[in-house]
């Protein structure tokens, strides 16, 4: 498993990354908190704080490089 912080602080963002991470059959939550969500529910993302970065739970181990190619335009700097 590895943690890293996103930042989803748009509807579209919040979007395209649903569907990026979509593609793979791992799961993924999403950490705000003393929240967990699965983070391909795009309702259950919408009921955390975006104001601010969220980490990101990656529950991979053989396709982490593709993952991680995949959510880079989400990655918090």
């Amino acid at each position: 498993m590895k943690t890293v912080q996103i930042s989803l602080n748009s509807i579209d963002k919040v979007k395209s990354f649903v569907n990026a991470i979509t593609q793979f059959d791992y799961d993924f939550d999403l950490i705000s908190g003393r929240y967990v969500i699965d983070a391909k529910s795009i309702m259950g993302i919408f009921s955390l704080d975006l104001s601010k970065p969220i980490d990101l739970a990656i529950h991979a181990e053989e396709e982490l490089e593709a993952i991680l190619e995949v959510i880079k335009p989400y990655l918090a700097a």
